[in-house]
């Protein structure tokens, strides 16, 4: 028998796109905090944030393949995490609208004691936002658990003319990377 994947993440939206790509998982939250280090550059703050989410979940599910993801946005080589109130979350939408930048997520897959960890990055293009459209957006509290301040698949996608790369990665997950492992460390068959 297979070892079960553990998603080391509470995210709604981790969870449908791994049940959307038909990949079973258990869900066990690494609730670690996700600061980036002072300097720390956007990929090496997601792939670490990921990879401590995995390992500390790995520690209490030894027997199982864990899955830990970091997702953060960046602008001007700035990360932008999730807001920390409603006055964060218009700033983060100020500094995107008009713009172009970059979503990373890390990734990272726990077998048998072994971490395994990628990343992928997807360009983003965002509409110039009105203040008002900051205003009403921040209304509805959707920005609030977003990197970036922003959800592709909500709302915002009303702003979002034009990516580069995989979408699912700016919902929070990149299922194609996260198959590609699984497939490679032979701990996984498909359903």
């Amino acid at each position: 028998m297979l070892p079960m994947l553990v998603l080391a993440s509470a995210s709604p939206r981790r969870q449908e796109l791994l049940r959307n790509a038909r990949i079973a998982f258990e869900v066990q939250p690494a609730n670690i905090p996700e600061d980036p280090l002072p300097g720390e550059a956007a990929r090496d703050c997601a792939e670490r944030l990921a990879r401590e989410k995995a390992l500390a979940v790995a520690q209490k599910r030894p027997r199982n393949v864990v899955l830990g993801a970091d997702t953060v946005v960046v602008v001007d080589q700035h990360i932008l995490n999730k807001p920390a109130d409603a006055a964060d979350a218009a700033r983060m939408l100020r500094l995107l609208s008009g713009r172009r930048h970059e979503v990373i997520t890390g990734v990272c897959l726990v077998i048998k004691g072994q971490a395994a960890v990628a990343s992928e990055t997807t360009q983003v293009t965002m509409s110039k936002l009105t203040d008002k459209d900051i205003a009403d957006y921040v209304a509805t509290n959707e920005p609030m658990d977003k990197a970036g301040a922003y959800a592709i698949q909500g709302i915002a996608s009303r702003w979002i003319p034009r990516i580069e790369g995989d979408y699912s990665n700016v919902v929070g997950l990149p299922v194609a990377l996260v198959f590609r492992m699984l497939r490679e460390s032979s701990a996984f068959t498909e359903n």
